[in-house]
């Protein structure tokens, strides 16, 4: 299921941001950010953008606290409520003054970016990061945003399978699953 190019590489940055910045359970353990977020913010963005730059501490902080707001609309969207994910995203849109705006550079062809010239890099991530949701959230693959349905883990995802039947945020939790089925099934013998 691709959205289109730059929206899905957005989605994906949407999805490592709050991956790498907020707390909570990963693959069966407790998860805190690291005291020192730079390099975790820069995983983040390199999720979608694998040649970004190193970001700052100051950055990082800042990006942390949009990954947070970013996680209530995933966790909103995996309750079934549509309606407060879009809301939420809409009320960053407001915030961000995200808009749509062509680009060309660095040798690519002409694609959309979502924030004006002359923002700050953490401003302009928010901005796409909340469009780029809204263009997921105002199409009929809404449910393609989701959180790891395995046991301690809350980490998101975004269902880019042609049968949209994704549940964890990646194979280890998938095998995780697996294997604890598994074993199951041989103690009932």
């Amino acid at each position: 299921m691709d959205f289109n190019s730059h929206t899905d590489s957005i989605v994906r940055v949407a999805v490592g941001l709050v991956n790498e910045l907020t707390p909570g359970e990963r693959r069966g353990r407790d998860f805190s950010p690291p005291r020192d977020l730079a390099p975790a913010a820069t995983e983040g963005l390199r999720t979608g953008y694998p040649g970004h730059r190193e970001v700052t501490e100051v950055e990082a902080g800042e990006l942390a606290e949009i990954a947070g707001r970013l996680r209530v609309v995933f966790d909103a969207v995996a309750k079934g409520d549509v309606d407060a994910a879009a809301l939420r995203v809409n009320d960053l849109l407001e915030k961000t003054r995200a808009r749509p705006m062509l680009e060309r550079h660095d040798g690519e062809p002409w694609h959309l970016h979502f924030h004006g010239p002359g923002g700050t890099m953490t401003g302009d991530w928010a901005a796409s990061c909340a469009t780029g949701l809204a263009i997921v959230l105002g199409s009929e693959h809404h449910d393609r945003l989701g959180v790891c349905t395995a046991p301690h883990c809350d980490r998101v995802y975004v269902d880019v399978s042609r049968n949209g039947t994704r549940r964890f945020c990646g194979t280890a939790c998938q095998n995780r699953v697996k294997t604890t089925a598994f074993r199951a099934r041989g103690r009932v013998s």
